[in-house]
């Protein structure tokens, strides 16, 4: 599996300048999903199917504020600092947790490095171009192509989303310009408006440049009643290398 790099890949993406509709992100989330309860992660454990060096708990706690504070895995932290407004001003520390595609092992990076070019009826990325290094035996060298993921959703909410709004994440996504004082090899600023959906992803197919399925990328959820995922099994399969790879997924959320 790759590097385990969770869900604040999402936390961290920051926008500098980007192209937006006219409607907020939350404006956006509550025409796709209606009136939703609103519920924060606590925690996210993750047991692999095939190695248990792979399995990971990802803990998410706030201030007496509701503010995000930190997410850790127990050995890889980040912490969440607000100026005296409340406002997000920094985050520190070099875990990358809550990534949507690495929550679902994926070796790939159309949601945090692509190129939305077209979007389903609710706004969702539903293609994404992306960039991969392939080696070429002619050449003898490696020539980047372009990949494609198609994704799917549940008809749900992006379970993620208040979870975000805690860390002010959803405020610099609408267009806060922030300076975040990362080393630069856990940080990178990529654009992610474009790239974030307000429902929930269910399936990602990825195809190479010549159209050709490559890997697959599929979520069974369990939803409580207010439709938040309390479960899911993850199942990834390799077309290339004929290997398939499973994950069980749990979530738990703040009383």
């Amino acid at each position: 599996m790759k590097n385990q790099k969770y869900l604040i890949c999402l936390l961290c993406i920051l926008l500098f300048s980007f192209s937006c509709s006219e409607d907020s992100l939350p404006d956006e989330f509550n025409d796709a999903n209606g009136k939703i309860e609103k519920k924060l992660i606590e925690s996210i454990s993750i047991v692999s199917a095939q190695d248990s060096r792979e399995n990971k708990n990802i803990l998410v706690s706030y201030t007496t504020k509701g503010l995000l504070n930190t997410i850790t895995t127990g050995t890889e932290a980040s912490i969440f600092i607000y100026d005296k407004n409340n406002n997000l001003s920094n985050i520190t520390g070099g875990s990358d947790n809550l990534n949507i595609e690495e929550l679902y092992e994926s070796p790939y990076d159309a949601f945090k490095e692509g190129e939305v070019i077209e979007f389903d009826k609710n706004g969702n990325p539903k293609m994404i171009n992306f960039y991969e290094e392939d080696y070429d035996e002619n050449s003898n060298s490696y020539l980047a192509k372009i990949y494609t993921a198609e994704v799917s959703y549940d008809d749900t909410h992006n379970p993620f989303f208040y979870t975000l709004e805690a860390g002010g994440i959803i405020e610099v996504l609408d267009g806060v310009k922030l300076n975040f004082s990362m080393t630069p090899q856990n940080s990178k600023i990529v654009k992610a408006r474009s790239l974030f959906p307000v429902n929930n992803p269910s399936q990602i197919i990825y195809k190479n440049q010549e159209g050709e399925i490559i890997y697959t990328r599929n979520a069974n959820y369990d939803y409580d009643n207010d439709n938040y995922p309390t479960s899911a099994t993850i199942t990834s399969v390799s077309v290339k290398y004929s290997k398939q790879y499973i994950y069980s997924v749990t979530f738990k959320y703040v009383d």
